[in-house]
This record gives C-alpha cells, structure tokens and sequence, in this order.
C-alpha cells in the first residue's frame, strides 16, 4: 500500500510537472486514483469538498469580488500608482510588504483574496504584468504570516504542541522574532533576483482604463459639448413641481440627465441623487440638474426658470465622477440588422424606463449624429446610461445588440465610494475581529462576511460566482484526500521517523535542518496545517529524546510548514494566483527554489540563537 501510495503521488506531481491537463483536473485524477485503488473510502475521497477551507476560500473570493465591485480596489490601486510612481520595483516592494503585514492579522488566503484584484489592477496601470507581481504577494503572505501566533494555523498547531507535551506556549508576537527578519530578506530577495525570474505571462485580466475610455467616446460621440449643471435657485418656478409639469423636452429641446439633492432627506425616502429623473420626479429647492441641451436653449432655460449655472469639470472628470458610479453606468451598443429596433424613432437623452437606460448620444458611419429624434438603421452606435445591472439584462433582451467592451470590468474600475462600499469594507474588518478574537471559526467568519455582501447587493449574485475561481477551489478540494492518504497508509510516518532518528545521533543543527527540509518537502503536496499536525510530535519527541529544547524544533516546523514556496499546490494562496498570473508549475520551483534555500540558511543561523537548544 506505501508503494502504491507513492506511485501516485509521484505521477501526481509529474503530471502538475508536465502542465498538460489543467491543475483541477491532474487534482481530481489523483482524487479518482486514491478511491479506485483502495487507498481511500467514499467519506475520505469526498472529504475536501466538505471541508472548512474550501468553503473558507470560496467566500473569500466573494468578499475580494465585494472589495473589487465597490470601488476600493480602484482607489487602493490608485494609491498604489501613487506611491509607486512609475517604478514597478517600488510596486513589487509595496505589493509584497502590504502582503506580508495583513497575513500577520488576516489569514493567508484572505489576503491574496483581498490584494489579488488591486495588485492586477496596479500592475497594468504601471506599466508591467500581473505574473510579475502575483507571486511576490502570495510568498509574501505566506511568509508574513509568521509574524504573529494567530498569523496561520501552523504558528498555532505548533504552540498547541509545546503546551499539551508540558512546555509553556509562544507568545502573540513571539513568532515575529524570526518572521520579520524572513519577511524583510523576502522583498530584497523579489527586489532583486525573483522579479528577474517571474515570468511575462500576458493574460486576459487588464482591467478597463476609464479615462482612456471616456476620451474615445469623446472624441466619437462629441459628447464633450451640452453638458451644464443647473441650479434650482429660491425664486424658481420649479420648486415643488414635477417635470411633467413643464414640458422641457418639447418646449426647450433639453433633455434632465441626472438630478442631485442639496437636502436630501433618508427618513422621508428622498435620495441624494435621482440618476434618472423621469416625469414623476419633483424638483426642489437647491436641487443640482445635470442637462444637455444647445447654448441658446440653456440660456433660455436659465432666464424663464431662474436658474443658476454651476462651473464643470474637465468633461471627462465630469463624465466619471457625476454619471458613472459603482451603480450606474455607460456603455456602448452597435445595432445588428436583424434588431427589432431597426426603424424605430428614439430621441437622444430619453430615459426608457421599459429597459432602464438613458440613451445619451449616436454615431453613424463613424459620425456623431446630431439630430434629437433618430430612426435607427443597422450599424448605429450609440454610447447609453444605465444601472450596470440593466446594462447586463440589455444584452439578455436583446441578442441583436452589441456591447461594446467590458461594463462588468468598467464597473470594477470606479474609484467613488458609495454606501455600498463601506459595507463591503465593514464586512472585511468584521471577518478579521473574528478571525482575530477567535469569536468564530475562520471558515464560518468567512461565510457571515460574505453573506452580508450578497444580501446588501454589493455584488449580485450572479456577478459574485464569476468572481471566484472554480479551478483554484476544485483543486484545493481534490488535493485535501492526498494529505489523508499520506497519513492514513503510514508513508509520511515512516519517512519522518528514519530521517529524525538518523540525524538526530549527529548534531542537533543537522537535527533541525532534518526537521525543516522534511516538512518543507510536505508542505509541498499536502496542506500546511496537515504538515504541521504531523511533524510537531515527532519534532517534540526527538528533541525531547536528547534533553534538547523543543521550541527551536516546533519554530522551525512553522516556519517551513509556511515555505511551500516549489508547487502550486502547497498552499491556498499559490494556487490562488495561479490563474491569474498565468503561472505554470515549473514558474513556482524556479522562483521559489532560491528563496527556500536562503530561508533554510537564515533558520539555522538565527533560530538556535533565539531559542537555544
């Protein structure tokens, strides 16, 4: 049963090696392989997709949606621009240290989760690929978390180990004696010879560059022109009244595009903004109207209503910052032959409460059409206002219709804040106070989080499931029964015991190198906290069985329960960025070959000075 037990893990990681098959279907053969031979039962093949982690990492992936969808992703990564400048070392650094600090306090995979979609996002907008950057911050996790007990499950398995065997328990902080020294050595290690190592993978994550697109849609709808703000002044005629009142279209060809509320009032149900004020909507005093319309026509507006003209931003600012939001937005739609639409009269700036938009300009022959009223002909384009969710169903409704680009991905790319997003970020920091105070499991805290997201509609539902990524889940859960598998034959057993027992009669360094490569060599294949729960006995019962110490032992099996820097499939976070980086598994062993050595070198160094033997 070991041989047979070590064949597949041998063909496994060959497989992995090869990069054939995708990494969830090389998981979910190896899966199949440990049933069909006997290895394991039904319950232990199917174990992983039940498991906590799993589940953890799936509503992880929502809350990174829910960061993503609300705005915080684009400004973080705007700050990120900022700070960094134009020099992507100075990115890698920020990138790589920002992991390091927020896996002390958040676990691993909930901060890949978290940083993933900013990093992406930060990396295009400098200049560089995210497979330069995706590593760094997954090996920057992983090695942060040292920092503190709670930092990840092997700092706590390993203390846990020390207090049931008698010995008294490392403190919060303690683990940051030999954390921040490894942390520190791994942003010089990125910043200077891993970068050189990460591959230039292109992959299909750029995200939308709103400035960039606006201006296209300026220079192709000339909707730079007719844009003016108004406001409603105390002696207007149009205080408390309605549009319907008066006819704006008709009489003055000017089309409301958006009203914003001086005194808005949440008790009494009146919003701030009316995005798309229609013929029911009433207006106030104070009240900010957003229109278009020709120069004459506002100055006549202006005059007969007593208005008062508000200065605009640079139209494109003006674009982003008062029409597009993490609500609504814009996009372009080009007209199919076949559209039912083909010959049927639309005015320009009608909002169409049938389908929910706002149609703000046309072009056709690549020309702005300028008249109002437009009969529409094959090949029309035209640039449209909406929720983002009406956008989507646009599409659904109508098959002969073009979108032009990616909505989904403009929306992620709004730098304003909204309600909504401080309930995304409330739901962050309320996941990390339970993770912190152990209020409730990590996996449940996830859950809650999550749940909170979806029901708040931070992310639609839809949206939340496309935002996590099935192939990393797939082979996390497929990978869990192997780790079973290595315990329950007695393979990991025996290895650990031949390479202890041997080395052990020579030096205790040798001893505690021993113990670091051979979790290390697990924590490769198998789960951290798997690796952890199996080497933190044997480590105690060897040091114990030369009078030695067992902290240096149980530090040193943390640390390399945390250093599964050679596969995809060592831990949550690596498998995590797989994806998105666009890394192959001979990517991981090239890049973290060379700072598994230096780990190893500075442990041995530094560990049996801090915790003597």
């Amino acid at each position: 049963m070991i041989y047979l037990m070590l064949l597949i893990l041998i063909i496994t990681i060959g497989l992995f090696v090869w990069g054939k098959f995708t990494p969830d279907i090389v998981a979910l053969i190896s899966m199949i392989s440990l049933f069909l031979t006997g290895i394991l039962d039904a319950t232990e093949t199917l174990s992983g997709f039940s498991n906590p982690t799993v589940i953890m990492i799936a509503a992880l992936f929502i809350i990174g949606e829910g960061i993503a969808q609300t705005g915080w992703t684009a400004m973080a990564g705007k700050k990120f621009v900022e700070w960094a400048g134009k020099s992507v070392p100075k990115l890698l650094v920020i990138v790589t240290l920002g992991a390091g600090v927020l896996s002390g306090f958040v676990s691993n995979t909930g901060t890949v989760a978290t940083l993933m979609p900013l990093t992406i996002s930060s990396a295009w907008s400098i200049g560089t690929l995210p497979s330069k950057m995706l590593m760094p911050v997954a090996f920057g996790s992983n090695t942060g978390g040292l920092l503190t007990l709670t930092g990840t499950p092997p700092n706590i398995i390993a203390s846990n180990a020390l207090i049931e065997a008698g010995f008294e328990g490392f403190s919060f902080f303690e683990f940051a004696l030999i954390g921040l020294p490894l942390l520190l050595i791994a942003l010089v290690y990125f910043r200077y010879i891993g970068y050189k190592l990460l591959p230039k993978n292109t992959t299909n994550n750029k995200p939308v560059n709103i400035e960039s697109t606006l201006h296209n849609w300026i220079e192709a709808y000339k909707i730079d022109s007719g844009y003016y703000r108004l406001r409603i002044r105390s002696l207007s005629p149009f205080i408390n009244t309605k549009l319907e009142d008066w006819h704006l279209e008709k009489d003055f060809n000017v089309s409301i595009i958006r009203l914003k509320r001086r005194h808005p009032n949440v008790l009494k149900g009146i919003s701030q903004f009316e995005e798309f004020p229609d013929t029911e909507t009433e207006l106030r005093y104070h009240d900010i109207i957003t229109v278009k319309g020709e120069t004459e026509a506002i100055n006549k507006l202006m005059i007969t209503f007593r208005l008062g003209l508000l200065p605009l931003e640079p139209i494109t600012d003006e674009l982003k910052n008062n029409l597009i939001n993490q609500e609504v937005g814009m996009t372009e739609v080009i007209v199919n032959p076949n559209s039912i639409l083909v010959g049927r009269q639309y005015k320009l700036g009608e909002y169409f409460k049938r389908y929910g938009i706002q149609l703000l300009a046309a072009s056709r022959n690549n020309k702005p059409i300028e008249e109002k009223e437009i009969t529409v002909k094959a090949g029309d384009a035209f640039l449209i206002r909406g929720t983002w969710e009406h956008i989507d169903d646009l599409k659904k409704q109508h098959e002969n219709l073009v979108i032009i680009g990616s909505p989904e991905g403009m929306a992620k790319n709004v730098e304003r804040l909204s309600t909504k997003s401080y309930i995304a970020l409330g739901s962050l920091i309320l996941m990390i106070v339970f993770m912190v105070f152990k209020i409730v499991p990590g996996s449940i805290a996830a859950l809650i989080s999550a749940g909170i997201i979806l029901l708040t509609g931070c992310v639609p539902i839809t949206k939340a499931y496309k935002g996590i990524s099935w192939t990393s889940v797939v082979m996390i859960a497929a990978m869990i029964p192997m780790g079973i598998a290595l315990q329950k034959t007695g393979t990991a057993q025996i290895i650990a015991n031949g390479l202890v027992d041997y080395l052990g009669a020579i030096h205790p360094v040798l001893l505690l190198g021993g113990v670091f490569l051979l979790t290390t060599t697990f924590s490769q294949v198998i789960n951290n906290s798997a690796t952890a729960v199996l080497m933190a006995p044997i480590a105690i019962l060897a040091a114990s069985s030369l009078n030695l110490s067992p902290e240096p032992f149980m530090i040193v099996v943390a640390i390399s329960a945390s250093t599964a820097f050679l596969t995809p499939i060592g831990t949550t976070t690596n498998a995590m960025v797989m994806t998105a980086g666009g890394y192959k598994f001979m990517n991981y062993l090239k890049v973290g070959a060379p700072l598994l050595l230096v780990f190893f070198i500075i442990s041995m160094i530094l560990v049996p000075i801090i915790w003597p033997f």
